[in-house]
């Protein structure tokens, strides 16, 4: 494997899910893998368990890694060819991917989308700038359209909880005071369309994601009737596709709630923010596997790097 940009880079998502489970067994097992080698994590943009989970999944596999959070630290980059670089930009993504990917073996990159430009957003420039210019491969560790580290843990955390045949799983838009991306609620999407699950996005009118990704997935704007007999219930707050970054209107109550989630499992990404998208009863219960996902997300980016490495 060359990179890992999306959830569709993966072959095969029960073979993925299943090696993760080893490693978690015994996640020092590869440690010859990564000897001598080193990673290079670039961050645009804030992170807790992205950041953590893959020094730790690195370490596990024996690697070297290098941590530059490039918004402070890096020169400000120039993505387009052909530009008069006169203005802000310091340095272009050519040289830099080039000069980085001298330095490590393989590089892992984490920048947001602004939510200012849909086509920019989409475009996808800081990863697919490095993906052009690197010689070296590319991990995302969450981008302007996906975070496919998070959508693999969700699916560990899944396959660790199920316990029928064809479990209904939903996703739920939830409230938020800010205006937020649509990587995790687009990867986990691509994750779920990957499985033998009855799947069900609900959201208010107004919040549905890009159709492109969506297709073929049941949509239900009534977030009662969505709920009913469901076994996994995972929230998150995304903005306006459509009206591209906008915040609607807050409609609080979409917040989970213990009566709403009633049998079924909670799952969120974290951060999260409490008694705005889900309240303390249910964060708190015997129902929540949010630690879970989040301890999951080491052995996601294991076996990420772990097939990379044996491709080197």
């Amino acid at each position: 494997m060359k990179h890992y940009l999306s959830i569709n880079d993966i072959d095969s998502l029960p073979d993925w899910v299943d090696e993760a489970i080893t490693l978690k067994k015994n996640p020092y097992q590869f440690q010859h893998l990564g000897r001598q080698k080193t990673i290079c994590l670039l961050f645009f943009n804030n992170s807790l368990r992205t950041r953590l989970s893959t020094q730790k999944a690195a370490m596990y596999l024996g690697m070297e890694v290098m941590v530059m959070n490039f918004g402070a630290e890096g020169w400000a980059l120039e993505y387009e060819d052909g530009t008069i670089m006169d203005q802000g930009t310091s340095e272009h993504i050519r040289e830099a991917a080039q000069v980085v990917s001298q330095f490590c073996d393989i590089i892992a990159i984490r920048a947001f989308a602004k939510l200012e430009d849909k086509i920019k957003d989409e475009a996808e420039e800081v990863l697919t700038g490095f993906a052009k210019h690197a010689s070296i491969p590319i991990v995302n560790m969450e981008s302007s359209v996906a975070h496919p580290l998070q959508a693999l843990a969700d699916a560990i955390t899944l396959n660790k909880h199920n316990t029928k045949l064809k479990p209904k799983v939903v996703l739920s838009w939830a409230p938020h005071p800010k205006a937020l991306p649509h990587a995790v609620a687009n990867s986990f999407v691509e994750m779920m369309q990957k499985q033998d699950a009855e799947f069900v996005i609900t959201h208010p009118e107004g919040y549905e994601l890009n159709p492109e990704i969506t297709k073929g997935c049941q949509i239900e704007y009534d977030q009662e009737k969505a709920l009913e007999n469901a076994d996994f219930v995972y929230v998150k707050n995304w903005s306006s596709y459509s009206k591209y970054g906008q915040v609607l209107r807050q409609d609080t109550d979409w917040m989970m709630t213990q009566k709403k989630l009633g049998n079924a499992k909670f799952m969120h990404c974290l951060p999260v923010r409490r008694n705005v998208v889900v309240e303390d009863a249910v964060l708190d219960g015997n129902q929540s596997l949010v630690i879970e996902q989040a301890n999951n997300r080491i052995f996601s980016v294991q076996v990420v790097l772990k097939k990379i490495l044996e491709a080197l």
